[in-house]
């Protein structure tokens, strides 16, 4: 296992919860990350993801668990499309049942070819993945206000089912970047690589 030379970390803000992250920008991103909540119910995820050298995702692995239950899911990128293989053991719906939750969805997509065009990831809860557009777009050097629409393959925790999302990026100049959909919207703060300082309502860095 290669060893990352930076490390970041975040306290999360719209739950109880964390994430470590430990990352090599030397030629795209190489990141290893954990990340810890419990909402809906209590988990962990564990992940890793690689870009190419001009941060095109190239593939994810992420594994949750929690009490009675554990998933993994593994994303690949080749030639513009995706390519994706699951596990699953014990029973993540019983554990959402019995915390008064719906049922998830199956890890994964029935359907790849929905994810043709999206050339990033995102982890739910994860201000990691925000850096990936980021990056790719050349957003820490853009002229300000000009909005960027992309594609993402969204990844939910726990489930680890996975949806095509369409999400805006904006650059504001002075290391600020709004993201936004169709009904959300947050003013980012970015350090001089494109990692998240602050995402309002989500995650704060701890230094």
């Amino acid at each position: 296992m290669a060893v990352l030379p930076g490390s970041l970390f975040w306290d999360r803000r719209d739950t109880s919860g964390a994430e470590h992250a430990l990352v090599d920008t030397r030629a795209g991103l190489h990141a290893r990350g954990t990340a810890v909540a419990v909402d809906p119910i209590a988990y962990s995820a564990r992940y890793e993801v690689r870009t190419s050298s001009d941060w095109l995702t190239t593939s994810l692995e992420v594994s949750t668990e929690g009490a009675g239950w554990s998933r993994s899911l593994r994303l690949e990128s080749e030639g513009g499309r995706w390519r994706t293989s699951t596990a699953e053991r014990g029973d993540l719906d019983a554990a959402l049942t019995a915390g008064g939750h719906p049922g998830a969805g199956l890890p994964g997509t029935e359907d790849p070819d929905l994810l043709v065009g999206a050339f990033d990831v995102d982890l739910t809860g994860s201000p990691l993945t925000n850096t990936l557009p980021i990056r790719r777009l050349g957003l820490l050097e853009a002229e300000a206000g000009v909005a960027h629409r992309v594609s993402v393959a969204w990844v939910l925790l726990p489930s680890l089912e996975i949806v095509q999302a369409d999400q805006i990026y904006t650059a504001l100049g002075d290391g600020r970047v709004r993201f936004a959909t169709e009904t959300f919207s947050a003013d980012l703060v970015v350090d001089d690589e494109g990692f998240v300082v602050d995402y309002p309502g989500l995650a704060q860095r701890v230094r």
